[in-house]
């Protein structure tokens, strides 16, 4: 039986002994066993703590991994844009909260439908405005039952979010008076934390978080408002997070696969990052005619290229430096003595995981040296 066109050009591979080396690159690849690893692990740390797990699909946007997670523990799910919404309810899982506002008229049909199709508190939504509020109230209103939704909390990078306690009691009352909404509690995501290099002063910044977040619920409470979530909680904070006792629940993402970034922050002289790599971007040398460097088929349209460069995972021996060389390339600099041939497969370590899984349309899921599987990202290019 011939492989199914949409599992792309390396379907014909699928169980072959050693099939890891023979793609054509560039492949985003999955390591099976770490994933599972990885997943297992976060699991056990949010059960130890006493703390919901509902990770985020903007890193992996994929059902199969979603579902993996479920089976491991999480209480749901965490989508940073409608249409990663859509693709989570139309596979089917659980516990669907959408991180960022919704907003316009079309978006907000389309996000009323969705709770419609995934059930009675099967969907949240983040608010931040009253306006943006009363208009979801009305389109909500058609609901057999009232739209979970939380307030957004202003305490990251200030995107979106309420800035202070008053706007968000201000908020929780336009909530409260809809009828066709119900608060659930607030949401707190600290992204400007997560990558705070020193893990002293990343911790620091995360219980000072805390203390401002206790405080925003203690208020909101006293008020009468019933709030019994409180999410928020990063990869790199969820050491500390996880048993502070403010937060209900986490929504990591990274952590499934890591990256050169997430690698270096949770790493020290101490100890190494506490997840396995799980991620790799594949690549081919293509040509070894320049004396100094070697030239590989991984470019600007492989790797996310708004933070590190890639490091080499695979395929070289000794130190190697790699550089953007145009769309399609680039540049493996590498001492004579360690040089890879033409047509020999460089692995990365990706630079930051979540863009440059929005590059690819599969993973190529490997067991060792054996492709064994190929999976669609289902939520790339969802709006």
């Amino acid at each position: 039986m011939r492989p199914s066109p949409a599992l792309g050009p390396n379907a014909y591979f699928i169980g072959v002994a050693g099939s890891r080396h023979s793609l054509d690159t560039p492949a985003l690849l999955l390591d099976r066993a770490a994933l599972e690893r990885n997943i297992a692990k976060m699991a056990a740390i949010a059960e130890q703590h006493g703390i919901g797990l509902r990770p985020h699909v903007k890193t992996h946007k994929s059902a199969r991994i979603a579902q993996m997670q479920i089976e491991a523990g999480a209480v749901g799910v965490s989508c940073a844009t409608l249409g990663e919404a859509e693709a989570m309810v139309q596979a089917g899982i659980p516990g669907v909260l959408v991180t960022s506002p919704v907003v316009s008229t079309n978006k907000l049909r389309r996000l009323v439908a969705l709770a419609e199709k995934a059930g009675p508190r099967q969907l949240m939504v983040v608010v931040d405005d009253a306006c943006n509020v009363a208009e979801l109230a009305v389109l909500a209103a058609r609901l057999a039952y009232p739209l979970d939704v939380l307030i957004d909390y202003q305490c990251g990078y200030h995107r979106t979010g309420v800035p202070d306690e008053d706007a968000a009691l201000a908020l929780a009352r336009t909530i409260a008076e809809t009828g066709s909404l119900r608060l659930r509690g607030i949401q707190a995501y600290g992204g400007n934390l997560q990558h705070i290099a020193a893990r002293n002063q990343r911790e620091d910044a995360a219980a000072q978080l805390r203390e401002t977040v206790a405080k925003l619920v203690r208020a909101l409470r006293s008020a009468g408002m019933p709030i019994e979530m409180v999410t928020g909680v990063g990869t790199g904070t969820h050491e500390s997070d996880a048993g502070g006792g403010v937060f209900t629940e986490m929504q990591p993402g990274s952590y499934v696969f890591m990256d050169v970034e997430y690698a270096q922050v949770l790493s020290d002289e101490t100890r190494g990052a506490p997840f396995e790599t799980a991620l790799y971007v594949q690549s081919t040398v293509v040509s070894t005619r320049a004396p100094a460097w070697v030239t590989v088929d991984a470019g600007t349209k492989s790797f996310a290229t708004d933070s590190v460069a890639p490091v080499v995972a695979r395929g070289v021996d000794g130190p190697a430096q790699y550089a953007f060389f145009g769309d399609e390339h680039g540049k493996l600099t590498v001492d004579a003595e360690h040089r890879p041939p033409l047509a020999a497969r460089i692995e990365f370590t990706t630079p930051h995981c979540d863009p440059t899984v929005n590059l690819y349309d599969r993973y190529h899921v490997v067991d060792g040296d054996t492709l064994i599987d190929i999976w669609p990202i289902d939520a790339r290019g969802r709006l």
